[in-house]
């Protein structure tokens, strides 16, 4: 797929099927966030695959959305590991990670899966479920399989601000 058209058709999936993903493009989606470009390559991002049921039921009572996916990948960064502005210390960790998130997405997307952002959860509670991820500074839980049947993009996703509306050129 052209990147224009992968761009402009990705979508946040809130409804998958059961079909398992399979290790092979697990694989490619996590290297798409190992490969994210991160400031001063520090690669600060953190990614955790949760895929058990029993993790993902954990994970389930994390979040404020709850679309039942058959992976859930918390991305987290280490903000000790991160680089930090010089003139005012702003820690750059949450951005690289969001970057990371970002290249997975749209590589899941390229592969024919589908993901959803997810802010609304609770880091204390992740903290707790999984003590692997003490440490770290999870940014987003992406959830992530194929579409069901039926599962389409909300009403809003077209609707989109004029791009004068949100370009200045100077």
């Amino acid at each position: 797929m052209d990147f224009e058209k992968l761009s402009a058709e990705r979508y946040s999936l809130r409804k998958y099927s059961d079909r398992p993903v399979e290790p092979e493009k697990l694989a490619l989606i996590l290297e798409a966030g190992r490969n994210a470009p991160t400031a001063h390559n520090l690669q600060p991002q953190r990614i955790f695959v949760i895929q058990s049921p029993e993790a993902l039921e954990k994970a389930d009572g994390c979040m404020g959305s709850h679309f039942h996916p058959p992976v859930i990948l918390v991305v987290a960064c280490d903000l000790q590991e991160a680089w930090k502005r010089e003139t005012d210390g702003k820690n750059h960790g949450e951005i690289d990670a969001a970057i990371a998130a970002t290249q997975m997405m749209l590589q899941a997307a390229d592969l024919g899966l589908g993901t959803t952002y997810v802010g609304m959860f609770e880091p204390e509670k992740l903290w707790a479920a999984f003590p692997e991820m003490q440490g770290t500074m999870p940014v987003a839980m992406l959830t992530l399989g194929y579409p069901a049947e039926g599962a389409h993009p909300s009403r809003l996703h077209a609707s989109r601000k004029p791009l004068e509306e949100l370009v200045k050129y100077l």
